[in-house]
């Protein structure tokens, strides 16, 4: 077995931490910003002095292949380079960096490999700055339509055409991925399950179905003094009622299930008015579909009326859960074992590029812990020697792989 350089790793993220560095140990890296542009250019730096060939496709995904002996399709590892604002330095970046990092691995030790190995940095993953998150996998693999991703703006109202014209990363379309033999991307876990089972690798079996409503209360604005209580139809009061029964009623289908009431609209938010409308939204998540089902089927139940006010659920989007490729995952498991590893058989309940690249190639993910299970906030923090652990599992796993495509086997889609 080869191991990874955890010395070189931390270098290497300590390096891209500086691209956006907010000064709290977090970083800010919008897609397609300065930011993201400096850390894209110093990746295809990194890339080149491997001896790794360049590719930009049309939505400025950026491919750097490792030429193998045989003329096949790649194996391909990779993630993303962009953040949220205030993010941390390991979220997305790190499935990229430990690629560079088992290529340098596999230089260095004069490994000989058959299949080529292609990184991809996708553009605009985390949909921090463009709407939709996932947006270039996305289209890569037909979930979204182009057109309409390039017209999406920012809130300063720059399209992502003209942020990815000025970025310098607009590519050909010819150059996008159409076919790999496997796709393997590592990720920090983003939550604290393997810090709380002390397991040092998740092997990731899917991502979860999840289902995001929005609710609509809409009552009578009027005078906050003078409005006797018992006239009132206020849609506040009515949001509180159903907050709380959804609450209860979804806390009790299923002690997997996870549900945020994550952002809330009161119009005309002036404290002296009785608001006139009320919207929020609740975000739900399961493996199982008949348990999202019993989520749906709970909020289109809720009355059309109640406190003199109207209420309206609007189903805002869904997926069905994605299941990653078993065989996959159980390489994935065995490296885990073969380095003696501790490992976790989980589901991710965050969405991954790996979610839609499932539809196109056998795919799986690796996670490596988060310390608190903090994510998407600038105290996010991942061990070094976790990282490093999850390089050398990346490692393993693609050498592994090289070996049974060279002999000829094959991984189908699920």
């Amino acid at each position: 077995m080869y191991k990874c350089n955890s010395r070189r790793l931390q270098a290497l993220i300590e390096q891209f931490s500086q691209f956006g560095a907010t000064g709290n140990g977090g970083v800010t890296r919008l897609s397609l910003s300065n930011e993201d542009v400096l850390a894209r250019n110093y990746f295809c730096e990194c890339c080149k002095a491997l001896g790794m060939d360049i590719q930009v496709d049309d939505m400025g995904n950026i491919y750097a292949t490792l030429p193998g002996k045989k003329n096949v399709p790649p194996i391909v590892m990779g993630s993303h380079l962009d953040s949220v604002e205030k993010g941390g330095k390991f979220d997305g970046v790190l499935g990229v960096l430990t690629a560079i990092e088992a290529i340098q691995a596999i230089k260095e030790n004069d490994i000989e490999i058959d299949i080529p190995l292609t990184i991809i940095n996708f553009t605009n993953e985390e949909g921090a700055r463009f709407d939709p998150a996932m947006m270039s996998s996305g289209v890569i693999t037909a979930k979204f339509d182009k057109d309409k991703m390039l017209q999406s703006t920012d809130k300063n109202g720059m399209s992502f055409r003209e942020a990815l014209q000025a970025s310098g990363y607009k590519g050909k379309k010819e150059n996008r991925l159409t076919e790999a033999l496997a796709y393997l991307e590592l990720h920090i876990e983003q939550g604290p399950v393997l810090e709380a089972k002390q397991c040092d690798i998740g092997v990731v079996e899917g991502v979860l179905g999840m289902v995001c409503y929005e609710i609509t209360i809409t009552g009578q604005s009027n005078h906050a003094g003078t409005t006797p209580m018992s006239m009132r139809k206020d849609p506040m009061i009515v949001a509180s009622t159903i907050l709380k029964e959804l609450y209860e009623q979804l806390g009790k289908i299923d002690e997997q299930l996870v549900f945020t009431f994550g952002r809330m609209n009161v119009s005309p938010n002036i404290h002296t008015v009785i608001p006139n409308k009320v919207t929020f939204t609740i975000d739900s998540r399961h493996q199982k579909p008949e348990v999202m089902q019993q989520v749906e089927d709970i909020l289109n139940a809720l009355p059309e009326t109640a406190g003199g006010c109207h209420i309206q659920p609007v189903k805002l989007w869904g997926r069905d859960t994605v299941y990653f490729d078993s065989a996959i995952c159980n390489e994935v498991e065995r490296a885990c074992q073969s380095f003696g590893y501790s490992s976790h058989r989980m589901f991710s309940g965050a969405g991954h590029d790996a979610q839609y690249m499932a539809s196109m190639v056998p795919s799986a993910m690796i996670f490596v812990p988060s310390i608190q299970g903090k994510s998407h906030c600038e105290e996010e923090e991942t061990a070094f020697e976790d990282c490093a652990k999850g390089a050398d599992i990346l490692l393993e796993t693609v050498l592994t792989l090289q070996t049974k495509f060279s002999m000829g086997e094959t991984y189908t889609l699920h």
